[in-house]
């Protein structure tokens, strides 16, 4: 009797109490990722400021405003003298030294405390772009970690480079201390959240793979964003907050002796009996009595493919094989451009009169129906049409609201809140079908590294996000136009690679050469039809059934 992977791991229980410890273990890393990734720009925010003058001390921050609306640029205009009803000021010509801060909900950033505004405003930015080069060195190195020392060891030492960059941030003072910190503190930005949601794909049934997960990933980063934004508000400093933040991704070094390392990965490694350890303890921790006639009947497959998996178990061999070369590069495309559409549809926010805080909230509370949505039209339509619809329907949306706001010359601030929100939604719909389809697709055994590679290239392509931004200050509706295009390439992109549901995951690069063999590009539609049908007859048989 054949026991492949998945009989096995269904005897040994695929949707019981390890599976469901397993997400809510992701559901907490979730939750510490969004709060590492969104502490970088808490602490960045910029609150209104104007330059000090002593005639300015005892004065209210509307008549602050009102003196300085006469200068071009009020929050970098030094006065050099100032009538004492304010009516009539006089700018100086030097620069400005020392600044008044309206902070927002109390809240004082790093920006503030180091004065990091105006001329020195390129030095919080500064930081922030090394976090992200460190993203990608990060995100590279330990996927490629992941597929060589296992996905647990790799998910530690990304989260503990994490933990001493925010424990280092807060004790920096200058750009190159500040900017070091960052750059360590970067290399877990990524790397953590998809070493653990590879792990929990290879653990999961095909149902809770879908649902499970989306709806986990979707509720607990919400919660996570939430929490970063209004816990800085009530430390009511940024170094306190960078405290709070850095402690969580200590903890993940516990996962160590609660996460079995993935099954799948030790068999590729040819460690079949590290593979039966883990599937053991899986099965003990969710009292299932599994023979020992079974494990034997499972490494005896395991060895019959032994063989093809010593020969090809490497990123580079993956690119000797036709089928799946041209389908990793699909993986590799489509994931590059709903990255650059993500940044760019994020950094696209008009928010003016609206406090970061609460657009923080706002963004964050759309994250929840977008999963549910993803994981209940991927349970009913399968995960190429949920992809290629969001991809399709957000492209069209974006692209309309960017033309009517290109006619509509000073929308008010309910309506640019409101398209904010509607794209949001759709772009996290299109990411989370991205990342899903991406992972199923890949073999195991080179997985981690592939999706790593995947995360750099849409890391990197997306220091094109604020050339295409610009082009707005042209064309109004460009950058709405141009993400349109590039939604609708990636769908026609994912219209190329085979369907995923219901499907047992390829493990060695022989099966995801076969994988999807002979499926053409409309398949799915048709799967659809024949799957409504049989539903439909059994539903007839049902009631034609006596009671």
């Amino acid at each position: 009797m054949k026991m492949d992977f998945e009989k096995i791991l269904g005897k040994c229980g695929d949707c019981h109490r390890y599976q469901f410890m397993l997400l809510a273990l992701y559901g907490f890393l979730m939750f510490v990722v969004s709060r590492h990734y969104f502490a970088q720009s808490v602490i960045s925010f910029v609150p209104v400021h104007w330059c000090y003058h002593p005639a300015l001390e005892h004065r209210s921050f509307e008549d602050i405003a009102k003196i300085y609306s006469q200068f071009e640029n009020p929050s970098c205009t030094r006065l050099a003298s100032i009538d004492a009803d304010g009516g009539n000021a006089t700018a100086s010509s030097e620069p400005c030294v020392r600044w008044i801060y309206n902070y927002d909900y109390g809240f004082r950033s790093m920006n503030a405390e180091l004065n990091w505004v105006c001329d020195s405003a390129y030095k919080a930015r500064v930081g922030q772009s090394l976090f992200f080069v460190g993203s990608m060195c990060g995100t590279l190195v330990f996927g490629l970690l992941g597929d060589s020392i296992g996905r647990i060891r790799a998910m530690i030492l990304a989260n503990l480079c994490g933990f001493v960059g925010d424990s280092a941030t807060i004790f920096a003072q200058s750009l190159v201390t500040f900017s070091v910190s960052r750059l360590v503190s970067g290399l877990a930005a990524e790397a953590n959240s998809y070493l653990m949601y590879i792990l929990a794909l290879e653990y999961v049934s095909p149902a809770l793979r879908n649902t499970g997960l989306n709806i986990i990933m979707s509720t607990c980063y919400c919660l996570g964003m939430i929490s970063a934004s209004w816990q800085a508000v009530w430390v009511g400093e940024w170094r306190v907050f960078m405290a709070w933040s850095a402690l969580p991704p200590l903890l993940v070094t516990l996962f160590y002796f609660l996460v079995q390392e993935s099954a799948q990965w030790l068999v590729t490694r040819h460690d079949i009996d590290g593979a039966v350890l883990r599937l053991k303890r899986v099965a003990n921790f969710n009292r299932r009595e599994v023979s020992e006639e079974d494990f034997e009947q499972f490494r005896i497959h395991c060895k019959g493919k032994e063989s093809a998996m010593q020969k090809q178990s490497k990123l580079m061999d993956a690119l000797k094989t036709p089928r799946l070369r041209n389908r990793m590069i699909h993986v590799l495309v489509v994931f590059t451009i709903i990255t650059l559409c993500y940044n760019t549809m994020s950094r696209n926010v008009e928010g003016q009169g609206i406090s970061p805080f609460i657009m923080f909230t706002l963004f964050a509370l759309t994250l929840p129906p977008s999963g549910l949505f993803q994981a209940q039209a991927q349970r009913s339509v399968g995960r190429k049409f949920t992809a290629v619809s969001s991809m399709v329907a957000t492209g069209l949306m974006t692209a309309v609201c960017g033309i009517m706001l290109s006619f509509w010359q000073q929308p008010s601030t309910p309506v640019l809140v409101t398209l904010a929100l509607i794209s949001r939604f759709g772009i996290s719909v299109c990411t989370g079908a991205t990342m899903q389809i991406s992972a199923e697709l890949v073999p195991t055994c080179v997985r981690s590294g592939i999706l790593a590679v995947a995360h750099v290239a849409g890391a990197a392509f997306s220091f094109v996000s604020p050339f295409i931004l610009h082009l707005d200050t042209y064309f109004r509706a460009a950058s709405s136009i141009i993400i349109c295009l590039l939604l609708f390439v990636s769908a026609w992109i994912c219209l190329l690679v085979p369907e995923t549901r219901n499907k047992k995951l390829p493990m060695s690069l022989a099966e995801g050469e076969q994988f999807g063999k002979g499926e053409r590009m409309f398949d799915f539609l048709r799967r659809q039809q024949r799957e409504a049908d049989d539903d439909l007859s059994v539903e007839k048989n049902q009631k034609l059934m006596p009671e």
